[in-house]
């Protein structure tokens, strides 16, 4: 039965109408398919023969998260799963709902299923936005069979849903429309006189809808809210036809794709820090940017290169660490836009020079000696003798001045406890200035 919520009347039903007619409902809305068969896209979950197609055709259709970027159909893959289930839909959201309407929508969909046998899907659109006891509230709901929770996010659920919520749903990662899909939609929309663009009579070639679906990125949404302010552009202007040259009269520049506490954040400032280890400034200078245009703090930038340049150069170059620290001084002297200057100044030294992660291992090394081993006692030469007692105890004793040697160093002392004497913990590379000290203490390991 059912698809939706709220009052199906026929002033609901004119008023609608009215509404699509003035413009009043976005394109995007109104064209929001209602049948799977007219659905776009995603065929990797509802291509013929696939799990989440599967699951529908059988109506047994488990409780889910959809994740991907916006556009991508996750509310209407969450409405026609509803549509073809014969389920009643309710859609939550995370941003108005509350945990009294939650359980005003429990209670109601306990009595369908009681009294008519009728199941019911409540769509939480942006689950990431609730905190972890509004997400607990839909346990003991979805676990009783009450209701069959449908979850959209453009957050990677690991990061922004509850592990126990997450256990009992199904995710499913939707991808970004391909460019002939969403022309697709858009031709899609031109034509139909319903519910599109069609009863305005302004058409648009196959290279412009091309155009649009480029500007969009893979969201649907944009594509079609671009189509309707071009549309409208045209149609004030007294011409019939979206050209190119009108989309970019009307155009706006598009966001970049970035959330700064989720997956695309980690993923661009991955790709950075691992452009600069494999020693490639465009790269790098790259991600940077698109890290920065994107709102990120420039002194969270300079903070990944201050640990980059101990982490992954070190003593191949150990003037690395003292050139970030200059661009960290500059910048907060300089400020933007100036402080572009140091950070990409730094960005490319990093890029650029001899790599090496010998001082990470080096310390991961010391730590696993000491968990293995524990807190092992210093040897008797290396204590401070500060007292009569303590020297009375063999404080000190044996302990050679390397002062007092060639080159400064004493030839056979170790100084590691007794328990780990010939361990080796920071092993130089060939790379910039280790290989100097490789060969330096090489020498003084053999002597």
């Amino acid at each position: 039965m059912g698809g939706a919520t709220g009052e199906s009347t026929l002033f609901a039903a004119a008023t609608r109408r009215e509404a699509t007619n003035t413009g009043a409902i976005p394109l995007a809305e109104r064209m929001r398919p209602s049948r799977i068969e007219d659905y776009v896209g995603q065929a990797h979950l509802v291509g013929a023969g696939k799990l989440l197609a599967t699951a529908i055709d059988r109506d047994r259709v488990p409780s889910m998260i959809l994740w991907g970027p916006p556009g991508v159909g996750k509310t209407t893959l969450g409405r026609v799963i509803a549509a073809r289930t014969k389920s009643v839909f309710v859609l939550f959201s995370a941003v108005l709902g509350s945990i009294q309407e939650l359980r005003e929508i429990v209670a109601a969909a306990k009595d369908r299923r009681d009294y008519k046998g009728e199941r019911t899907i409540v769509f939480v659109d942006e689950i990431h936005r609730f905190n972890k006891a509004q997400q607990d509230a839909f346990l003991p709901h979805v676990e009783a069979g009450t209701i069959t929770l449908i979850g959209a996010t453009t957050e990677n659920p690991s990061f922004s849903v509850n592990a126990a919520l997450l256990s009992r749903c199904k995710a499913f990662r939707l991808e970004s429309l391909k460019e002939e899909h969403l022309v697709a939609i858009l031709e899609r929309a031109l034509t139909d006189h319903e519910s599109g663009l069609g009863s305005s009579g302004v058409t648009a070639s196959k290279e412009t809808l091309q155009a649009v679906a480029r500007i969009a990125r893979g969201d649907a949404r944009r594509a079609l809210t671009t189509l309707e302010t071009a549309t409208a552009f045209a149609i004030a202007q007294g011409e019939s036809t979206v050209t190119i040259e009108t989309l970019a009269a009307s155009e706006e520049k598009a966001p970049l794709l970035y959330d700064k506490a989720g997956e695309e954040h980690y993923n661009v400032v991955s790709a950075f820090i691992k452009s600069m280890r494999g020693s490639d400034p465009d790269a790098a200078v790259y991600w940077m940017m698109r890290m920065l245009d994107a709102g990120d703090d420039p002194l969270f930038v300079l903070r990944r290169m201050l640990i980059f340049a101990s982490e992954d150069v070190g003593n191949a170059d150990p003037r690395a660490l003292m050139v970030v620290t200059s661009a960290d001084e500059a910048f907060r002297r300089m400020g933007m836009p100036e402080g572009l200057y140091p950070l990409t100044h730094a960005c490319i030294y990093l890029s650029c020079t001899p790599k090496s992660n010998a001082v990470k291992n080096a310390w991961q090394r010391a730590r696993a000696l000491i968990e293995e081993h524990g807190a092992l006692p210093v040897p008797m030469k290396l204590r401070n003798a500060v007292t009569k007692l303590m020297k009375q105890e063999g404080y000190g004793t044996g302990y050679k001045y390397a002062h007092d040697y060639d080159e400064g160093v004493v030839p056979g002392e170790t100084y590691l406890p007794d328990e780990l004497a010939g361990e080796t913990l920071y092993e130089p590379t060939e790379h910039g200035e280790e290989a100097r000290i490789k060969a330096r203490l090489a020498n003084l390991r053999r002597r």
